[in-house]
């Protein structure tokens, strides 16, 4: 148990029954280990000490059905507070609390709460009200908790909000995403196609001057064969220097030779 002068007695010398009395101790922090080895110490008094703050594992003592924190220097609550579904009364008396945790909409056996003293949230400080005597504690106590109910359903609300808008953000990203990736498709088929042509266009322009040339040599071949006196079999070409010579001598022209 931490204090400003050093370690005191155990905490089981102080349990009477089922309550646990650590007020006037000068506690800086809270014994949580100690405290949850005690499970049988539902009722807890805090009061009067130095405490600032609540470690998260405080939240841990589940057991608890009536705590008193009052007359400390608390200045927030553990986040997680709510966990401590069985809590039944709570003192937060003069404390320096401003707001609640939203987790405080589950303590939903709360019966009875005391905000007094404390500089909170316009707010919050109407809900809670005076809380003079005991019936308008336990109202305090039913008013919080419907108020932090209010709050936390807002906050689920806007959560729920945020998440849809950034679902659809994230559609709409994916959906750019496709049309971007189908356009690259479409123009990367688009090139392959116009590809496709030019090499097509290529391979006929160069079968049509093949065939041209080929056409070409043809024409030239038969013209070379009519000048040289027909295609026939044995047939051959008389060249002008023996048809000049048959022409002067015509008995020396033999016509197998010509």
């Amino acid at each position: 148990m931490s204090r400003g002068g050093g370690k005191g007695p155990s905490l089981k010398d102080k349990l009477d029954g089922n309550e646990l009395d650590l007020s006037l101790c000068d506690l800086n922090e809270v014994p949580v280990r100690e405290l949850a080895a005690l499970p049988k110490a539902t009722i807890l008094d805090l009061s009067c000490n130095n405490l600032i703050s609540l470690p998260s594992d405080f939240c841990s003592l589940m057991h608890l059905v009536k705590l008193d924190l009052s007359k400390n220097r608390l200045q927030q609550l553990p986040l997680d507070f709510g966990r401590l579904v069985n809590l039944q009364h709570l003192d937060l008396l003069n404390n320096r609390l401003v707001t609640l945790p939203v987790s405080f909409a589950q303590l939903k056996n709360l019966k009875w709460l005391d905000l007094k003293d404390n500089p909170l949230d316009p707010v919050l400080a109407k809900v809670a009200g005076d809380c003079l005597d005991e019936k308008q504690c336990k109202q305090a106590a039913v008013k919080v908790l419907q108020h932090m109910k209010a709050i936390q359903s807002e906050q689920d609300r806007q959560r729920q909000r945020k998440l849809q808008a950034e679902r659809e953000m994230e559609k709409k990203r994916e959906a750019e995403q496709r049309a971007k990736e189908a356009q690259e498709r479409e123009l990367r088929k688009r090139e392959k196609a116009e590809e496709k042509e030019r090499r097509r266009r290529e391979y006929d322009a160069q079968k049509a001057a093949k065939q041209e040339m080929e056409k070409k040599t043809k024409k030239e071949t038969v013209q070379i064969r009519s000048k040289c006196g027909g295609s026939g079999a044995g047939g051959t070409c008389m060249t002008s220097s023996k048809r000049y010579w048959c022409s002067l001598f015509p008995l020396i022209c033999v016509p197998g030779e010509l």
